[in-house]
């Protein structure tokens, strides 16, 4: 335990020097880390050295999984789905380039199989951290081709997930070849599906349940128990621990407590991600950069030419125009975070060599320190080859956004149909998983209650029935989705030629939902498959005239639905996100825009009734947002507060003329600010004074002069408060507040 708080010690204290210089030099943090691990390293004889190094390399393996954990938590499958087929031509066409390319380089220094194939899982992954930085250090985030570059490493980031799912595969022995790399796919899909939508079913409930009764200590409890217990349960999947807490971030992504949470796990993921890259640091010999400094200039070279190139015409193959294909493929020369974690996988599972960590290492630190440089180096490569190449190749690679706004054309078929594939693989993933666990752990179980052959059949036929009952939502909403939609009827009415497909995509989703009857009665029974086929269609019939199924299915989805957009509904409430009527409103040249009522706004007080917004200005009020409340629709006897944010629809004119309005109606400035000073001034009544034997409601101090009674002095030590019905009387020591002129007048 000493030894271990020793290395902590030493480990986080080196860390936190060398970073802050690395901070002060507007370096990444990253490599910082790395030099410091390189620093108390046993390879560093002239300073202290870790002693422990496992446990180390264990407190690494945790920081892996939550820093994939907090990948997790900014990635959204919405936000995949949303970017189109772009993005994900370029990162397939990057990826597999950038692969082949490291696997030939490693294949020319002789080196194995199984280094040459981590070698190019390392050199495809491109760093999300460096480039944002190098992007916000250099002002060109707000940039188009910025944008484009960071949906493309989002991406790169998930493809890495399932990229050490094979390399892990690949590295138990199984063999590489096609088919089996498929099926693995294939898994590795129907697992994340089905996580993810039962995920998106429980979590959210469970949240949502709890949520007064969350701090931010008990949240962080909470999200950090979550991730360890989905990767518990990849790691027993056959997949990594990793894994398992992306999914689980991912799933989390969706929920309303996402950006608390990423808030509050922050500070855990900087530590633990800390320990791991120190650990990557810690595993760079001086000695192998010596004696591999070849293959070190080759791979540098490899990575800057290989992006500049293949980057640039995964870009262009997703439709971009030249010129902004290479200043996104110059962008992602260098490699990064996930080189290091795939060389950790790859150590951990004892199937690389000890001298390619190191190598990639500082691979990744020399193009690091190159990624500004590639980044401006775009332009003047482009105008060289416009200078160079034939106008009219010029003018064909540059008609890329034609062919992109082509492509992004979806007709109503491609619509419906991808929906309906959607849905039915959905639900035949949930059918399918039920299926298991009651024939895995529901039959045994009642098998066993009496184990006579009479009962066996009670048990099959029992147990066949409630899976039925439980698919059944589901079959029946595979069936039945998207039949009444505003696509289908279109393309029903349109056409009499579409019918018959249309017709056939309903057969299918029946044949398919019938193959789950037929397998569960197959399965429990010993039928004839005429029967049992018989069987299958009835009951598929009868869940489709069931009315009860049919809210059941629509409940299920509603949930699961609200669920996934609850995130995106929570923004809304508190105005970081549209409405989403926005976009019929703008079909009529109406929009919604928000404005702040300033402090000193003249509004500030009133209601809306006074304040007659309709008639002076035609805009509509939908919503005020005042803090964490939200007034939807909010009658005449609403008051507008300062601070207040409010929601108003209305034309160009109507909006423009209300903020005009509301910035220009403020409370003018106090040009005599000096008098507004207050006093606090003795009076005494005099035998002659107006104020004896009136009362203060009567004298009219308050009401007529602006000042306030603060007591009258009695002899005693604290002043006493005067009652408002005893009249003033002479001699009377009274204290009065107020401003100088008032008290002025009052005295006179």
């Amino acid at each position: 335990m000493d030894a271990l708080i020793k290395d902590l010690a030493l480990i986080l204290v080196v860390a936190g020097v060398v970073t802050l210089i690395f901070k002060k030099l507007r370096q990444p943090l990253v490599l910082g880390y790395i030099v410091a691990g390189f620093l108390v390293s046993p390879h560093m004889p002239y300073l202290a050295s870790v002693v422990d190094k496992e446990n180390i390399q264990t407190w690494a393996d945790i920081g892996v999984m939550f820093l994939l954990f907090s990948l997790g938590l900014d990635f959204s499958f919405k936000k995949i789905i949303k970017m189109g087929m772009s993005p994900v031509i370029a990162a397939l066409t990057i990826i597999f380039s950038m692969m082949t390319l490291g696997i030939c380089v490693g294949k020319g220094f002789g080196w194995t199989q199984m280094n040459c194939i981590f070698l190019g899982g390392m050199l495809a992954m491109s760093s999300t951290t460096i480039i944002y930085k190098a992007f916000d250090d250099m002002g060109l985030r707000q940039q188009r081709f910025a944008s484009l570059v960071m949906s493309v490493l989002i991406l790169e980031d998930v493809l890495a997930i399932v990229m050490m799912v094979m390399l892990s595969t690949i590295a138990n022995g199984q063999s590489p070849d096609g088919g089996q790399m498929l099926m693995q796919i294939v898994r590795l899909g129907i697992i994340l599906i089905l996580w993810f939508v039962v995920g998106i079913f429980l979590i959210p409930l469970f949240l949502r349940r709890t949520r007064n009764l969350m701090t931010e200590e008990t949240l962080v409890v909470v999200a950090l128990g979550l991730c360890c217990l989905m990767a518990v349960v990849a790691t027993q999947a056959g997949f990594s621990s990793a894994f398992g807490a992306f999914v689980m971030g991912s799933i989390l992504a969706e929920t309303i407590e996402a950006d608390k949470i990423a808030r509050v796990v922050e500070p855990v993921k900087n530590l633990f991600g800390a320990v791991f890259f120190v650990s990557v640091g810690m595993l760079v010999d001086p000695q192998v950069l010596v004696d591999y400094w070849l293959p070190i200039v080759v791979l540098t070279l490899t990575i800057l030419l290989g992006q500049s190139v293949f980057g640039s015409l995964g870009y262009m193959l997703s439709g971009q125009p030249l010129k902004t294909a290479m200043r996104c493929g110059f962008s992602m020369a260098q490699i990064g975070e996930f080189a290091f974690i795939i060389a950790s996988l790859g150590l951990s599972l004892g199937v690389i060599s000890d001298f390619l960590y190191p190598v990639v290492v500082a691979v990744s630190v020399v193009t690091t320190f190159l990624t500004p440089y590639m980044i401006r180096a775009a332009e003047p490569a482009y105008n060289v080859l416009e200078r160079h190449f034939p106008k009219r190749w010029m003018k064909r690679l540059n008609m890329g956004t034609a062919r992109q706004s082509s492509e992004n054309e979806r007709n109503l078929w491609r619509s419906l149909l991808s929906q309906m594939l959607l849905f039915t693989l959905v639900y035949s993933i949930i059918s399918g998983a039920i299926i298991t666990v009651m024939f895995t752990f529901v039959l045994p179980f009642a098998r066993n209650i009496h184990p006579t052959w009479e009962f066996h059949w009670y048990a099959n036929a029992a147990t066949g029935l409630l899976t039925v009952l439980l698919i059944s939502p589901f079959l029946r909403a595979m069936v039945m989705k998207k039949v009444r939609s505003e696509e289908f009827q279109t393309l029903w009415t349109e056409r009499r030629s579409n019918r018959l497909p249309l017709i056939f995509t309903v057969l299918v989703r029946i044949i398919i939902a019938a193959s789950f009857i037929f397998y569960i009665v197959n399965y429990l029974s010993r039928f004839r498959n005429a029967v049992i086929v018989c069987i299958a269609l009835v009951a598929i019939i009868v869940m489709i005239m069931s009315r009860g199924l049919k809210r059941r299915s629509i409940m299920l989805e509603r949930l699961f639905l609200q669920n996934l957009r609850s995130r995106e509904i929570e923004a809304q409430v508190h105005g970081r996100k549209r409405p989403l009527f926005e976009g019929r409103l703008l079909d009529r040249d109406i929009h919604i825009s928000d404005f702040d009522v300033p402090e000193d706004s003249r509004w500030a007080g009133q209601t809306l009734t006074h304040l007659q917004f309709r008639p002076r200005f035609g805009v509509h009020v939908s919503s005020i947002l005042r803090g964490h409340q939200r007034i939807n629709i909010p009658d005449g006897k609403t008051v507008i507060f300062p601070g207040d944010r409010i929601q108003a629809i209305g034309t160009d004119e109507q909006l423009q003329a209300f903020g005009n309005a509301l910035r220009g109606e403020l409370v003018a400035e106090d040009p005599e600010i000096e008098k507004r000073e207050m006093h606090l001034r003795q009076f005494i009544v005099a035998p002659d004074s107006p104020l004896v034997g009136k009362t203060l409601k009567e004298s009219g101090i308050r009401d007529r002069y602006g000042c306030m009674v603060v007591g009258i002095e009695e002899g005693q030590k604290d002043l006493t408060l005067i009652d408002p019905t005893r009249p003033f009387e002479p001699g009377d020591i009274v204290w009065i507040v107020g401003e100088e002129e008032r008290l002025d007048s009052l005295k006179n």
